[in-house]
C-alpha cells in the first residue's frame, strides 16, 4: 500500500472517530487534501486511493496542476473538486473564477464582485466561504468577526456565486480546550448568520494539528496537507 493511501486511511479514521465523539455522522465532514507544493503525480496517487477534493494555495501552481491532472485522467476519469484556499490578489481573480469550484478565502467585497463577474457562464456558481480572522492576528488574512455579517449579505446577493459558509485559521494552540474555544467563536458567528436568514452549511476549519477540536465544534470541511502527502518543500512555491 502506498504511503499516501495509508495516510488517507489514517486521517479518515481520525475524522470518523472525532465525528462519532461529537455525535455527528462521519459523512458530515469532508476531507480536503491540500496538495500545494506537490506535483500532479501525488494528486493522482490520492485520486487512486479514493480522494476527490483538493485544495491549492498558489494560483499558478494550482491551475497548472488542475490541467495536468485532468489531462492524465482523461474524460473517463473521476470528477474532482478543486478548492482555492490561498490569499487572493484582485488582479488574479479571473483564473480562480475559471478553474476552481470553491474559494475559501474571500475577505473583501471587491474580490467577491470580481469573482462573480468573471465566473464563466457555462460553469456552476462558484462556492464561496468568507475567511474570518477569528484570533485577531495582524499577520493573518480575514475579515474581523464583527464585520462578517455586512460582507456576508453583500456576497450572498451577487450572481454566479453561492455563499456557503465561513473559513478560519485560528492562532495555533497545543491545548485541546483552547483549540475548541477558537473554533467555537467561528461557530457562533456562523450560527448568527444562519439565524439572520443566510442559508449557510459550511464551516471550513481544522488542519492536521487541530482536526479533532474542529470537528467536535462542527467543522464540515477539514484541510489536511502534510499528514497526507508528507513534508513540504517550499523552494518551488
Amino acid at each position: 500500500m502506498s504511503p499516501i493511501r495509508q495516510n488517507l486511511q489514517a486521517i479518515t479514521a481520525t475524522i470518523v472517530a472525532a465525528a462519532q465523539e461529537s455525535g455527528r455522522p462521519p459523512d458530515a465532514v469532508q476531507l480536503l487534501a491540500v496538495s500545494k507544493t506537490f506535483g500532479p503525480e501525488a494528486v493522482l496517487e490520492a485520486v487512486a486511493a479514493g480522494q476527490r477534493a483538493f485544495g491549492e494555495n498558489y494560483l499558478q501552481e494550482g491551475v497548472d496542476k488542475i490541467q495536468a491532472v485532468q489531462q492524465a485522467l482523461g474524460d473517463s476519469g473521476p470528477a474532482l473538486e478543486w478548492h482555492f484556499i490561498g490569499p487572493i490578489q484582485s488582479n488574479k481573480t479571473r483564473p480562480i473564477a475559471e478553474h476552481f469550484a470553491w474559494v475559501h478565502t474571500v475577505e473583501r467585497e471587491k474580490i467577491a464582485q470580481r469573482l462573480s463577474e468573471q465566473r464563466p457562464a457555462g460553469l456552476a456558481p462558484l462556492q464561496i466561504c468568507l475567511q474570518v480572522n477569528i484570533s485577531g492576528e495582524a499577520s493573518k488574512s480575514g475579515v474581523a468577526p464583527q464585520d462578517v455579517a455586512a460582507l456576508a449579505h453583500k456576497v450572498a446577493a451577487l450572481p454566479n456565486l453561492t455563499l456557503r459558509g465561513l473559513m478560519a485559521i485560528p492562532e495555533p494552540a497545543d491545548d485541546f480546550d483552547q483549540q475548541r474555544a477558537a473554533f467555537a467563536q467561528l461557530r457562533t458567528v456562523y450560527d448568527q448568520l444562519r439565524a439572520d436568514g443566510l442559508a449557510l452549511d459550511t464551516l471550513s476549519m481544522g488542519m492536521s494539528a487541530d482536526l479533532r477540536a474542529a470537528i467536535v465544534e462542527g467543522a464540515t470541511i477539514v484541510r489536511v496537507g502534510s499528514a497526507i502527502f508528507g513534508a513540504r518543500h517550499y523552494n518551488k512555491a
